[in-house]
């Protein structure tokens, strides 16, 4: 295997953003968020269900990660703005947004300032609003801890995604890419999402209006379930998906999601 292609895309304020797109090119279209941290490059297993949809999956890296440019200050809301342009850029009118862990409030400020054009939103483990304003340099102290900690367990042979079942990450050039992209190579991404996270996320759950469906699992030890209550709480006709697995479910739940998405 090889990476997928990577396509950019220019700002008006001098920024780019990065993505890859997957799945068939006459496929429902859909716009992916990614977790914290996550990249545009995706493990086999992941794109292999991606492939197999029948959207057209379009998985941008946030501004600071994979070569995106780095935006200091951003908040939640500000991937609306992104995605716009991301959208207008495939001619796509109508489309989906899917949101993964710390893409869920994304998607989500994407179905709330994009109503008119926002047809579907899949939130999978998605995160709450909470804990108190963090500051910079305290987070990136932690962030490069944690970097840190996970690489020098991918060099002791550990798997790309530490806690998950899997190969030596070291042993595969790809998987070190995609490590690479994520956080290895620049933590900028990780960091603002971790700062955007804590500050007002400058839209209200309540002004949704597309159908909205969030997954969790029984036994997600990183997000709790009380996430997915405050959610659907506050998301008028919210319907909740709850798959037996943790934080990261399996290919069967993944082609649930996808079919709901894809209508």
């Amino acid at each position: 295997m090889t990476l997928p292609n990577t396509y950019e895309v220019a700002l008006g304020d001098g920024r780019v953003l990065r993505y890859c797109l997957y799945g068939p090119a006459d496929g429902v279209p859909v716009i992916f968020h990614g977790g914290s941290p996550s990249s545009r490059w995706k493990r086999p297993d992941v794109l292999d269900v991606m492939e197999r949809s029948r959207l057209r999956l379009l998985v941008y890296d946030r501004p600071g990660y994979g070569g995106s440019t780095r935006s200091p200050g951003r908040t939640v809301a500000d991937a609306a703005d992104d995605v716009r342009v991301l959208a207008d850029a495939y001619g796509w009118e109508r489309f989906g947004v899917f949101g993964g862990s710390g893409g869920g409030p994304h998607a989500l400020a994407c179905a709330a300032r994009l109503a008119e054009r926002v047809t579907r939103c899949a939130v999978l483990s998605g995160i709450k609003p909470g804990g108190p304003p963090r500051e910079e340099p305290a987070v990136r102290e932690k962030t490069v801890e944690h970097s840190r900690s996970v690489m020098a367990q991918v060099a002791a042979g550990g798997p790309e995604f530490i806690g998950e079942p899997g190969p030596p990450a070291r042993d595969d050039p790809l998987a070190m890419a995609r490590l690479r992209a994520t956080f290895a190579d620049s933590i900028d991404g990780w960091v603002d999402d971790t700062l955007a996270f804590s500050r007002p996320w400058d839209f209200d759950p309540a002004t949704i209006t597309a159908p909205v469906a969030i997954w969790r699992g029984t036994n997600d030890t990183a997000v709790p379930a009380d996430h997915a209550t405050w959610m659907l709480g506050r998301i008028p006709g919210a319907v909740e998906h709850v798959y037996d697995g943790g934080h990261l479910p399996g290919p069967v739940t993944y082609s649930e999601i996808y079919d709901w998405l894809a209508g």
